[in-house]
């Protein structure tokens, strides 16, 4: 379970199902089912991050869609500072989406390449609140002095810039409406491994400095390691073990956490990418 503490989660996540129908195979059968998630259930406190960590296939996508409704569980509740996302009416949501934003995979697909910086940081305002062009820029400049970019930037296209800077963008756009909560997915399995590092020393300062609470989905138990205050390992849309990293990557219970323990490469020592 999460970290035993009296004050209420940022996020809750309470038996989360989701079951998706496929095309019927034979014109009277009944359509086969893919049964993505079945019962999960975890917290985020603020200020803390939690990873949700599995392989391809193992619904931890699903969760990251779901707590940022782009997509209605079959049953079970996600709910952000008490309030049930999926229950909140369109109007209700396009408010509350200002406090949790998303981080994509990919810094070269996520970026519109017809638009310049300035108006892609600036997105989520123009979205969720009623912001003058001249203060959509303003801050749009104050995102990206905060990832580490120029204002000079903020006229650029995204072909301009190298894949960490682009992530950069995509977390500077992210950050614009001061979330509470930002849900990365996969954000640096795309970067080279010298870049990875910096992206994440970012996301660690970024935390510091806004006290953002994150959901990382990953599938790499290095990067999880290094941001991660909990880890839930996810398995055929099952929670099957979590805790904090050090407690779960040195003592896992669960053959399929050894399984993706064993999976990480060894330094020419013998140790792993894990060692504190």
């Amino acid at each position: 379970m999460s970290e035993k503490t009296n004050v209420p989660p940022l996020l809750k996540v309470t038996d989360l199902v989701r079951h998706y129908a496929l095309p019927r195979e034979k014109l009277f059968g009944p359509p086969p089912t893919v049964k993505a998630l079945n019962g999960v259930s975890f917290e985020v406190q603020a200020g803390r991050s939690v990873s949700i960590v599995g392989e391809s296939g193992s619904g931890k996508s699903t969760i990251a869609r779901l707590v940022m409704a782009l997509d209605t569980p079959t049953s079970g509740t996600v709910s952000l500072e008490g309030r049930d996302l999926h229950a909140l009416s369109k109007e209700e949501l396009r408010v509350a989406r200002r406090d949790f934003q998303m981080v994509f995979q990919d810094p070269y697909g996520s970026l519109d390449p017809r638009q310049t910086v300035a108006r892609i940081v600036a997105e989520p305002l123009e979205a969720l609140a009623a912001t003058s062009r001249s203060e959509q820029r303003e801050r749009a400049s104050d995102s990206l002095a905060a990832v580490g970019l120029r204002t000079t930037d903020l006229d650029k296209y995204p072909h301009e810039f190298s894949g960490g800077q682009r992530q950069r963008i995509a977390i500077a756009r992210a950050l614009i409406t001061r979330p509470k909560l930002i849900v990365a997915d996969e954000p640096v399995s795309a970067l080279d491994v010298s870049v990875q590092a910096q992206v994440l020393n970012l996301m660690q300062d970024l935390q510091q400095q806004f006290g953002i609470s994150y959901l990382l989905i990953s599938h790499d138990l290095a990067v999880v390691n290094h941001l991660c205050d909990n880890v839930c390992v996810v398995w055929k849309g099952l929670i099957v073990e979590q805790g904090p990293p050090a407690e779960l990557f040195h003592h896992a219970q669960h053959e399929y956490t050894r399984t993706l323990l064993d999976a990480v490469p060894r330094t020419p020592t013998g140790g792993t990418l894990l060692a504190a």
